[in-house]
C-alpha cells in the first residue's frame, strides 16, 4: 500500500511543477506575439526587396553582381540556427537532423565546408558529434537585432565575393503559420535567383494576397537606371541577402516560441492528469487505511469479550 505522506509530497511537487510550466507557457505566448509581429513586418520588406533585385538584375543588361554568380562549389559554409535553451519540444531536434544530413552529404561528396552554429543546443550537439565548428554564436535570442545579423551577413558577403566560399547555406525552422513550421536547409548564396517566394501562409491557413503579394513571373517592369545599373545593384543585392538572412533568424525566433508554448501546454496538461491520478490513489489508500483500522478495532473488542 502506498505511503500517504509520500503521496502528499509527490502531489505538492507536481503542483509546483504545473505552476512553473503554466507560467512558461504564458511567457512563451507573449514572446510569440511580439516575435510574430516582427517577422510579419520583415516578411513584406524581404519579399519586395527580393522582387526589386530580381527585376533590376534582369533589366540591367550585361551588368551583374558577384553575389549572383554561380560557380562550382569548392568550399561551402553551413550556418545552423538553434535555440540557447531547451524545453521546446522537438524544435532543435528537427533542425539538427536536417543540418546533420547536409553535413553528411558534404562529407560524402568530399566538399570542404565550414560549420557555424547559433545557439547552445546546436553547439552541444555538434560538440558531442565531434564535428568542428568554425564559429559559434549565442547572442541571438527571441529578439534578434538587425545589427547583429548584419555583421554576420557582411562577413559572408566578403567570403563569397573573395572566393573563400562558393556556397552559403542556412539550416533553420521556417515559419509558415502558427500551426506549421518546417525545418529547412536553404541556400542563400549565390543569389542566382533572387525571386521572391510565394505568399506566406496566413495564421488562418490561407495565403496572404493583396498589395504585398508577389507578382507572377510573367509580369515585367521596365526600369530606367540613374545612376548606372552597376551602382544600384552594388547596394541592392547585398541588402537583399542581408534581409533574407535576418528573416531566417526572425522565423527561427517565432518557431522557437511556438514550440515552447506547445511543449509547456502539454506539460501543464500532463501535470494536471498526474495530480488527479495521485489524488485518486491517495483517497483510495486513505480509505483502505481507515477500513483496516476499523477492522482492527472490531477484532480487538471481540477478543475482549
Amino acid at each position: 500500500m502506498a505511503n500517504l505522506r509520500a503521496l502528499v509530497k509527490r502531489r505538492k511537487a507536481v503542483r509546483n511543477i504545473r505552476k512553473i510550466t503554466k507560467t512558461m507557457e504564458l511567457i512563451a505566448t507573449a514572446r510569440f506575439k511580439k516575435a510574430l509581429d516582427r517577422a510579419t513586418e520583415a516578411d513584406a520588406y524581404t519579399r519586395k526587396i527580393a522582387e526589386l533585385a530580381a527585376d533590376l538584375s534582369k533589366n540591367a543588361g550585361e551588368v551583374s553582381h558577384p553575389l549572383l554568380a554561380t560557380r562550382p562549389v569548392k568550399k561551402a559554409l553551413l550556418l545552423v540556427i538553434t535555440s540557447n535553451r531547451g524545453l521546446c519540444g522537438g524544435y532543435n531536434g528537427s533542425i539538427l537532423r536536417e543540418a546533420n544530413a547536409t553535413v553528411r552529404q558534404l562529407t560524402a561528396a568530399g566538399t570542404p565546408f565550414d560549420l557555424e552554429v547559433s545557439g547552445k543546443r546546436g553547439q552541444a550537439f555538434f560538440k558531442f558529434q565531434r564535428i568542428p565548428r568554425a564559429r559559434e554564436y549565442t547572442q541571438f535570442e527571441d529578439k534578434p537585432a538587425f545589427d547583429q545579423v548584419d555583421a554576420v551577413a557582411s562577413r559572408y558577403v566578403e567570403l563569397f565575393v573573395t572566393g573563400q566560399v562558393d556556397q552559403v547555406q542556412v539550416a533553420y525552422m521556417r515559419f509558415l503559420s502558427a500551426a506549421r513550421q518546417v525545418p529547412v536547409v536553404e541556400t542563400l548564396l549565390p543569389l542566382s535567383s533572387v525571386e521572391a517566394s510565394g505568399g506566406r501562409k496566413a495564421p488562418d491557413g490561407g495565403t496572404n494576397q493583396g498589395a504585398d503579394a508577389p507578382r507572377s513571373p510573367d509580369q515585367t517592369v521596365d526600369y530606367e537606371f540613374l545612376p548606372e545599373a552597376a551602382g544600384i545593384l552594388e547596394e541592392l543585392v547585398p541588402a537583399a541577402f542581408k534581409a533574407r538572412l535576418f528573416k531566417c533568424f526572425l522565423d527561427a525566433a517565432v518557431s522557437e516560441q511556438i514550440a515552447r508554448r506547445v511543449a509547456m501546454k502539454a506539460a501543464t496538461e500532463n501535470a494536471g492528469d498526474l495530480i488527479k491520478a495521485i489524488t485518486r490513489l491517495y483517497n483510495r489508500t486513505r480509505q483502505a487505511n481507515i477500513t483496516k483500522e476499523i477492522s482492527e478495532l472490531i477484532a480487538g473488542s471481540e477478543a475482549l469479550k
